[in-house]
């Protein structure tokens, strides 16, 4: 049996489609790449690189904003064309290339830029790859592909920050080498997605047919759009949870660990995740993640010992699991097929300009407030995001 074959086999004993399976090793390697640097970034930013926390919600907002607005615009012109690869090659090429960057960084600007534009990749790329995911498969497999592909992208998650946390005892802790050499996973995703994603050709669509009217929107699309604003507004970026570790006493090397426990339990929970959505709905499974997030972030606050951190971390990776693809089918299933890049795109958007202002926010807090009232502030808010989603959504 030849490599081929053996790689066939396994994708039709996940009963998932060529792209979707294909599409979830490019993120493996994309997120192996982008996971092996991300944790060190906050510590790279404040130890090495001298800069304070409120610097470091600034350059996590920016760069998450920027993805989000770049969202909207890309997934519809990826409608506009009905072309998804090109967008997707664009926006990993720049991901892989922003790492080089990083590794030029001598003051925090700098990596500002490699931030900004490793998600300028992502935003290029991710409403056409959700789209392209969606076309790739039925829909009562909808969830299981997305899961499958949220599964890998974690399991990337995983293996990226324990192969940092080699490097860097090998090479004495120097994060700068760790940077440079995680381009070269990033590479090998490039050439998955440029040998083995295959994209059927589509007419392109006339602006008419581009139309996103709000009036004619499906209401429950409404309703998850809504919740998942208020929502945002608390969730701040993850970069939080590494630098809420170190104020605990967590050595440098010790939170990585903690946080590939995360990303592990993250990579086991959403392909089962996807699963049960294909049985009971998106809506049970969205509003059990958002009640597991009220109650992380209510006790991130409340500890004031790192070893509740080994339960948190991971319960932190369930809820990620129930909403970040599971959010992503419920979508795929509420908008045309066509209109799928610009529906994701809005979500994506709407949720990323958020983001922003909860970075900030979550930084501001955190300097000049009290550390623990970061995660309060979240707590509050997606609770207030879970009653809404009950309420209103009884009504459709």
């Amino acid at each position: 049996m030849n490599f081929k074959d053996k790689i066939r086999k396994i994708k039709n004993k996940f009963n998932i489609p060529r792209n979707v399976f294909a599409l979830g090793w490019v993120s493996f390697f994309n997120d192996f790449a982008s996971e092996m640097v991300y944790p060190i970034v906050p510590i790279f930013l404040t130890t090495f690189l001298g800069a304070p926390v409120a610097i470091v919600g600034l350059i996590e907002g920016i760069a998450e904003s920027t993805a989000s607005i770049l969202k909207v615009f890309s997934g519809w012109i990826s409608d506009k064309f009905q072309k998804r690869k090109p967008f997707v090659a664009a926006g990993y090429s720049l991901s892989t290339f922003s790492k080089v960057i990083l590794g030029l960084s001598y003051v925090w600007p700098f990596v500002l830029i490699a931030r900004f534009l490793d998600r300028v990749g992502k935003g290029i790329r991710t409403s056409a790859r959700d789209s392209l995911i969606a076309e790739s498969c039925a829909e009562n497999i909808r969830g299981k592909s997305f899961g499958f592909h949220r599964a890998l992208d974690t399991l990337g998650a995983v293996i990226g920050p324990l192969v940092a946390i080699l490097f860097l005892a090998i090479f004495n802790d120097n994060l700068r080498l760790v940077f440079f050499i995680a381009a070269i996973p990033g590479v090998i995703g490039i050439i998955l997605l440029i040998v083995f994603v295959r994209e059927k050709k589509k007419k392109p669509l006339c602006l008419a047919d581009l139309k996103f009217k709000w009036k004619g929107l499906n209401p429950s699309f409404k309703i998850f759009l809504l919740i998942s604003i208020i929502f945002s507004i608390g969730n701040s970026s993850d970069a939080f949870l590494i630098l809420r570790a170190q104020n605990l006493g967590l050595a440098v090397k010790i939170t990585i660990l903690a946080y590939v426990l995360f990303n592990l339990t993250y990579a086991v929970f959403s392909m089962p995740a996807g699963a049960i959505v294909d049985k009971v709905g998106a809506k049970k499974v969205l509003i059990t993640g958002l009640f597991i997030f009220s109650i992380v972030y209510f006790f991130l606050g409340f500890i004031n010992k790192s070893l509740f951190l080994w339960f948190l971390f991971p319960v932190y990776g369930i809820y990620m699991a129930l909403t970040e693809g599971v959010g992503k089918a419920y979508i795929s299933l509420l908008v045309p097929q066509e209109k799928s890049g610009t529906a994701f795109g809005i979500y994506q958007t709407s949720v990323g300009i958020c983001s922003f202002f909860a970075s900030i926010i979550a930084g501001l807090i955190w300097n000049y407030i009290n550390v623990k009232a970061v995660f309060y502030f979240g707590s509050i808010t997606t609770i207030v995001a879970l009653i809404l989603f009950i309420i209103l959504g009884r009504k459709n």
